[in-house]
């Protein structure tokens, strides 16, 4: 009789959730890959929506069904890449993506979004499952130490009307928001929790501010990763190194990461440039303590970024690649 399969979790959203997600689902016949994402998101084509609608945001389950769905064959690749396709013209259709569209279509026929990502996934045959951390709906909001505060994750990730030097004091949901059964119970039968790669605050901390994720990480017997960022984020993780991400996530989930996974390779030059011109750079590794145990090795992808037409937000060019960093994953596993 087999074993049952040990089963990964990836928390977080946006891009850095379906980089490593396209890397771990190579595994997928040894590993149960789940995807738990962020439900805040307020920003482009899923802002639109959101508020047109009056739906849950969809744009990171979107983007995790999309790195999860199979393409081992011409069909299942077209139809993975029409899930992500861009529109870049047409009157009320600019900026929108495919698989948004078909997501609230899906959310309109069966009734709830958790509904129409499972349903999607079946479409889409995923190799995995895609969960909201909740069903509950609700706006990110960040607190400064300048006493600003922003009050959508669209606010906090373009930070346009926060004073450059303000540090985050405290992030929080707009109303409290409770965890979604499936979350929880995937946290307590998980071998491995990975939070990030992403935005520390609003694609990873979104998570953690919900009611029952901090409890439910600190129970769990699963070991705990923290897949470090490789450049800053402008008015929110300025200044910050390795050191000051894992106490913040500590302040967060209650409990310090097993592991941290930190990038050790070349980062391309002409690109650090371009972030540097809007005061980004790249995240120093500042941690030596013994609570945590670091994982180095050289993890940038070498692809180059090309910007989707019709996208009107600001995209990482310096990414993660997903089958050196997966490899990483499995290795503790």
């Amino acid at each position: 009789m087999e074993s049952a399969k040990k089963t990964i979790i990836v928390m977080g959203g946006g891009t850095g959730t379906h980089t490593l997600l396209k890397g771990l689902k190579k595994y997928s016949d040894h590993f149960d890959i789940k995807a738990i994402v962020t439900m805040a998101d307020s920003g482009g084509s899923t802002g639109r929506l959101r508020d047109e609608f009056g739906y849950l945001p969809v744009g990171d389950a979107r983007m995790a069904l999309a790195a999860l769905a199979r393409d081992i064959d011409e069909e299942n690749e077209i139809l993975r890449q029409l899930f992500l396709y861009r529109f870049d013209r047409g009157e009320g259709l600019t900026g929108h993506t495919l698989g948004n569209l078909f997501l609230v279509a899906l959310t309109d026929i069966l009734g709830s979004e958790s509904a129409a990502i499972r349903a999607a996934g079946r479409v889409l045959a995923i190799s995995g499952e895609v969960i909201p951390v909740t069903a509950d709906d609700v706006h990110l909001e960040a607190e400064y130490d300048s006493g600003e505060v922003a009050r959508t994750e669209h606010e906090i990730d373009t930070a346009t009307h926060v004073n450059d030097a303000a540090q985050i004091k405290k992030l929080r949901l707009s109303t409290s928001a409770r965890a979604s059964e499936r979350s929880l119970d995937a946290i307590e039968r998980a071998d491995l929790v990975i939070l990030g790669p992403g935005d520390l605050y609003t694609s990873i901390l979104a998570n953690c501010v919900v009611d029952g994720i901090p409890l439910a990480l600190k129970k769990t017997n699963a070991k705990l990763v923290y897949i470090s960022n490789l450049m800053s984020r402008n008015g929110q993780t300025q200044g910050m190194g390795t050191y000051e991400y894992l106490e913040e996530i500590k302040s967060y989930v209650g409990r310090s990461p097993d592991y941290i996974i930190v990038n050790t390779g070349a980062l391309r030059e002409d690109l650090v440039r371009l972030y540097e011109q809007d005061g980004e750079k790249p995240v120093v590794h500042n941690y030596h303590g013994n609570e945590t145990a670091i994982i180095t090795g050289n993890f940038v992808a070498l692809d180059d970024v090309r910007r989707v037409k019709g996208d009107v937000i600001k995209r990482s060019l310096i990414r993660h690649d997903p089958h050196s960093l997966a490899h990483a994953i499995i290795e503790l596993v």
